[in-house]
């Protein structure tokens, strides 16, 4: 019986379970037979589906909307007329803004600028506050939202009203009502059957841009036009940070932006950004992108303004990317210590409740002096560590709280959300989301009302399964198989993670030796029962020695690590269950 499990925030009374899948015939000939079952477990059933190179692109005319929207870019370009991008405060709206500004520009639009919301100012999307910033336009100019637009109705209107003509590109799942724009295009609105559903906002702008060259090529042969192959690094960045699935062509993107980056090609902010993490650009994966050169390019949006993170994106040279990126690692160390001490506030609010977390249906926490740009990862941690969902609540504009909502699979947070406010009416003044993560505003004399509404309707909708969520695994690994050979394979063999997850294994080991690393690391040699010889470990986040000799029950994943150009294979684990 696995009677504990540490340094992972799953419940104890999760099940470690293993993918089980058939190998179809036709990934008989891909890799060995351990990346064959990998694939199969993630449902690939062909050869072509791990084809990742740009001949395989779906063509942009599946777009619903994008001739309209292609046309409409190119009068406004022929007409010298300006153009506004619109875009949103995260990474996905930094590498899309980026994008959209680069390639219009080198495609010959004259007056191309942009706009970042602010995110206590003027909130999210294209707002009339964001309308009014920006000023009112003369005939013939353009706002163009990324991102971001696809709910901004009032926004949309107000832009018509002072003379801008709107063409929404943007990827979020729309309302029951769409923006009276000009042009709109969103892989998912209504009658729109591209297959790339899962695109985020950077994909969106780039099937966009790739659109308006087609027509300026075709209207104007002999103009020298960028490739579009050149922005695929901001693809790839964009598309990570955002955690969208990655299908097939989400896939694609991130493995030919990535081997751009690999290659040296890489612009010179997202070089500078990759450099101010600590990461190699020659080898740097999926992975890294997500807890590395993400993190510091969403700071800017959570603490301070994302026209920062445009700038470094870009930048032209090198001395001015490293400049901006010195900054974003600034903001991102800001940041931490922000989290940390929201964290630890969080933590010891919810232990002094009279009902444990482990007895509630939902958790919510709030602060006066909170930072707005921070709650949705305090709400995230929560959700981690305790298996309920979360929301947190800082202040916000107004004399309003403005919160951030984290679900557990199986529970739709914003569909939760819903039913509140149809039981209770006025309670919340306004929410929206999806189904694990969600936003809302309400008085601060709301909170206890909307707490105790939130953990009754959650109450009803829970289930067992949904409390105690199974730890997914790849199965084992034979003892053989724990060397830098296989760690390499399986870093070259990605893109991996949302909808295509990093392999995970767990096995039995023996802690050899241990040691706490960074003060809050635990670095271990450990030795498979099979083993003549030990392999090192990696426990983030994880203070507690275990019982040397002792032997573990390890989930984990294989990794390269590099120290001193010393290439050697090591585990990176995510949990630890003893006997």
């Amino acid at each position: 019986m696995l009677k504990k499990i540490i340094n992972r925030d799953e419940p104890s009374s999760a099940r470690i379970v293993e993918r089980r899948a058939d190998i179809a015939p036709e990934l008989a000939g891909v890799g060995p037979p351990l990346l064959q079952r990998l694939y199969a477990g993630r449902g690939v059933r062909t050869a072509d589906e791990l084809d990742y190179g740009l001949k395989g692109l779906p063509h942009f005319s599946g777009l619903r909307g994008i001739d309209t929207a292609s046309e409409l870019v190119d009068m406004t370009m022929q007409g010298g007329h300006r153009i506004v991008v619109v875009g949103d405060f995260d990474a996905d709206g930094a590498t899309s803004t980026a994008l959209v500004c680069d390639a219009l520009e080198a495609m010959g639009a004259s007056r191309v600028s942009y706009f970042l919301p602010h995110r206590a100012r003027h909130g999210y999307g294209l707002s009339p506050a964001v309308v009014e910033a920006i000023g009112a336009g003369a005939p013939g100019d353009l706002i163009i939202t990324v991102d971001n637009g696809i709910a901004s109705i009032a926004g949309v209107a107000a832009a018509q009203r002072t003379g801008w003509r709107v063409l929404v590109c943007d990827h979020h799942l729309p309302g029951d009502t769409l923006p009276d724009a000009e042009a709109i295009v969103n892989p998912n609105q209504p009658g729109c059957e591209f297959v790339g559903k899962a695109l985020a906002g950077v994909g969106v702008a780039f099937y966009l841009m790739a659109a308006v060259r087609a027509r300026v090529a075709r209207n104007e042969p002999e103009r020298a036009l960028p490739r579009l192959s050149d922005y695929l690094d901001l693809v790839a960045i964009g598309t990570v940070a955002d955690v969208v699935r990655l299908d097939h062509l989400n896939r694609m993107l991130v493995s030919q932006g990535l081997r751009r980056i690999r290659s040296g090609l890489a612009r010179p902010g997202i070089a500078a950004l990759i450099e101010v993490a600590g990461r190699d650009a020659t080898r740097l994966n999926a992975a890294d992108i997500g807890f590395a050169v993400g993190p510091r390019l969403n700071a800017a949006g959570r603490l301070e303004d994302m026209s920062i993170g445009v700038a470094c994106l870009r930048a032209r040279d090198a001395a001015s990317a490293r400049a901006t990126a010195g900054e974003l690692a600034a903001i991102n160390r800001q940041r931490q210590s922000v989290q940390r001490r929201m964290q630890g506030e969080a933590d010891a609010a919810l232990e002094a409740l009279e009902r444990s977390p482990a007895e509630r249906a939902a958790l919510v926490v709030h602060s006066d002096d909170w930072h707005e740009g921070i709650v949705g990862l305090i709400a995230s941690r929560l959700r981690e560590r305790h298996g309920r969902p979360v929301v947190a609540f800082a202040p916000g504009a107004n004399g309003r709280l403005k919160g951030s909502a984290r679900s557990i699979t199986g529970l739709h947070i914003r569909d939760t959300l819903a039913a509140v406010d149809a039981r209770h009416p006025g309670l919340i003044d306004q929410f929206g989301g999806h189904a694990q993560a969600a936003g809302l505003v309400l008085s601060p004399d709301a909170v206890d009302a909307f707490e105790q509404a939130l953990e009754a309707t959650v109450a009803q909708r829970l289930t067992p399964d949904m409390l105690s969520p199974d730890i997914v695994t790849d199965g084992s690994l034979g003892a053989a198989e724990l060397d830098l050979e296989t760690a390499k394979l399986l870093e070259a063999s990605g893109p991996w993670g949302n909808g295509f997850e990093e392999p995970l294994f767990h096995g039995l080991f023996e802690v050899v030796s241990q040691r706490i690393v960074g003060e809050r690391h635990l670095k271990l040699e450990v030795r498979h029962p099979q083993a003549d010889h030990s392999i090192e470990a990696m426990v983030f986040n994880q203070a507690d020695l275990l019982e040397t000799g002792t032997i573990y029950r390890l989930v984990y994943r294989l990794a390269v690590n590099v120290f001193r150009e010393r290439m050697s294979a090591n585990l990176i684990v995510n949990a630890i269950r003893a006997d």
